[in-house]
């Protein structure tokens, strides 16, 4: 304590990944982000995405103060494109003191908020029926994906593609044996998709063409899309946006934009505006989905996502006295 201001009491509380692996579940991340999207869209409370470009990669900054929460923080991240490494830092502030709250690995939080935020669409998305699901991709945020959905999806069976035949096998004995679902290694991205009611797609190819094409995709079924997050990627064939009769957006201004596969839709003449909801919407109950037509769970990422499960995390570490608390902390100053 200073007469300018103070430090952090309780003191700031470090949560490394080893941390967040005990502390966070599918179905509290869904949850909690299922509510928070329910809530009105406040853009103002998540801004866009900064990025500085370094001499070796990028830092991106995500800033977000969810409505209803406790806590306003960022997510940064720093790659370095020639070392192909990346690390991620989430800063928590408690917003009724504006005290440093939290230092969080961020590492693990991001692929789990971004299956989770799907599965939450998937939530007001998928037909109440068992269904088959394709995964295209077979790493990490693949991984995730079919995770989280299982969580919220009656999915009888998995067909996975991705170019390597190890990486897809070892995806299906593991999956498999983990979610008690049938998991099938298929080599042709066509073979899995074709008659799929669930596609789950996480990843690009090294090129930036389509992994997944238009005319694979049933008339009715349900497209979630994870794999492409910048405006020079692409993920999905833009016919298939064409095709589509509904895209929900977890941060629309940055999928419509910023997104190469909305970005390549648009040039191949189609409008994706024109169909784009907000998932703030969906969840809200301001937007459903059409009865036929494939629609399209479209995500970019947001530090919106990011802040809630942060929370979620921190007031769990606080109950279970788990995290490391630090011996000095930065100054919360009197303004």
């Amino acid at each position: 304590m200073t007469d300018d201001g103070f430090h952090a009491d309780p003191p700031t509380l470090l949560l490394t990944d080893e941390d967040v692996a005990a502390l966070a579940d599918w179905d509290g991340a869904i949850a909690a982000l299922r509510a928070a999207y329910s809530r009105p869209d406040e853009p103002a409370r998540t801004p866009e995405r900064a990025v500085a470009v370094t001499d070796g990669g990028w830092q991106r900054v995500m800033v977000s103060a969810p409505a209803g929460g406790r806590f306003a923080g960022s997510k940064t991240i720093a790659a370095s494109l020639r070392a192909g490494l990346a690390g991620y830092l989430i800063t928590l502030f408690d917003q009724n003191d504006s005290r440093l709250a939290a230092l969080i690995d961020g590492n693990r939080i991001t692929g789990l908020r971004t299956a989770a935020t799907a599965a939450a669409a998937l939530t007001a998305l998928l037909p109440d029926r068992s269904v088959t699901a394709a995964v295209v991709g077979s790493g990490f945020e693949a991984r995730a994906q079919l995770r989280a959905a299982a969580r919220v999806a009656r999915i009888e069976a998995v067909r996975v593609t991705s170019p390597t035949a190890a990486n897809r096998e070892r995806f299906a004995d593991e999956l498999a044996a983990e979610l008690g679902i049938p998991v099938t290694p298929v080599v042709a991205g066509e073979e899995a998709v074709r008659g799929a009611g669930l596609v789950l797609c996480a990843a690009r190819s090294r090129d930036e063409t389509p992994t997944l094409r238009a005319d694979w995709v049933d008339e009715n079924a349900t497209v979630v899309s994870v794999g492409s997050t910048t405006r020079t990627q692409i993920e999905l064939d833009p016919a298939l946006v064409g095709r589509a009769a509904i895209v929900v957006a977890d941060a629309p201004a940055e999928v419509l934009h910023d997104s190469g596969d909305m970005i390549a839709a648009r040039a191949a003449g189609h409008e994706p505006e024109a169909i784009t909801v907000s998932l703030h919407d969906l969840l809200g109950g301001g937007a459903r989905r059409p009865e036929t037509g494939i629609a399209i769970y479209k995500s970019t990422g947001s530090g919106f996502q990011d802040i809630v499960l942060a929370e979620q995390l921190y007031l769990r570490a606080v109950e279970q006295g788990r995290g490391t608390p630090l011996p000095a902390g930065i100054l919360t100053i009197r303004k």
